[in-house]
């Protein structure tokens, strides 16, 4: 299915990344691409809306954390479900400035210390298997810090996946990895060294988060995203 290719507005605040995804999720809210039908192509996308092939792929990116699209290696993107027009959403294209991510790390340390502190009551054993291949999946990224954005995303929602209770999930899945904010300001930033260190320093603070849940601590797994949130925001400030 062709996209209809109305210009893309570049002075919108949401950017042309953002753009892109609200243009693309118009079109499968109101069922012009429907599930199980395949995205246009990068190429395809980039001829239709006069973007890059970066900005494509940012937008692909975000589809896939909200959980409306899969891709398939080899194959391409595909619609999962259509999202709902009710639904509740944090618009993640909004976190622009230093102070947009001040609210949003205060925002989250309300949120993901309630839902780690739950996890870590109402995991189940393959809930805790499935955090821990996630930890790794986030370690095996200090030497390609790129793909850390997200794996990082990936880890916070499995917490939030463990403590079983639907909202904390649609919370973050409303945001996507943009919620991870210690990449888009830090993480990326700098050279390769200070990019790999800050990918191992969030890496033992994960796993003391996934081991406080294996446990079965709430209080320890509440106080570790607590530090680990505080540390990003520290890191943020250089």
């Amino acid at each position: 299915m062709e996209p209809v290719s109305d210009p893309i507005d570049r002075t919108s605040a949401r950017g042309l990344g953002g753009e892109l995804v609200l243009r693309l999720t118009e079109l499968i809210q109101d069922g012009t691409i429907r599930k199980g039908e395949k995205l246009p192509t990068e190429s395809s996308l980039m001829e239709s809306y006069q973007v890059s092939r970066t900005v494509v792929r940012e937008a692909i990116s975000q589809l896939r954390a909200s959980g409306l699209v899969e891709t398939q290696q080899g194959r391409g993107s595909f619609v999962l479900t259509a999202p709902s027009h009710g639904q509740f959403a944090l618009d993640a294209n909004e976190i622009r400035t230093v102070d947009d991510v001040w609210d949003m790390l205060d925002f989250r340390l309300g949120i993901e210390s309630e839902a780690a502190a739950l996890a870590a009551g109402r995991r189940t054993d393959q809930q805790l298997a499935e955090l821990r291949r996630l930890q790794q999946r986030f370690e095996d990224c200090e030497s390609r810090p790129s793909d850390a954005v997200e794996a990082d995303f990936a880890l916070h929602l499995g917490v939030a996946n463990a403590a079983r209770n639907r909202h904390y999930s649609a919370l973050l899945k409303s945001v996507g990895p943009m919620m991870i904010v210690m990449p888009k300001f830090r993480l990326l930033t700098g050279g390769d060294a200070n990019r790999e260190d800050n990918v191992r320093l969030a890496a033992l603070e994960h796993d003391a988060i996934v081991s406080a849940i294996a446990r079965q601590e709430p209080e320890t797994a509440r106080a570790a995203i607590r530090l680990h949130l505080a540390n990003s925001r520290a890191r943020m400030m250089g």
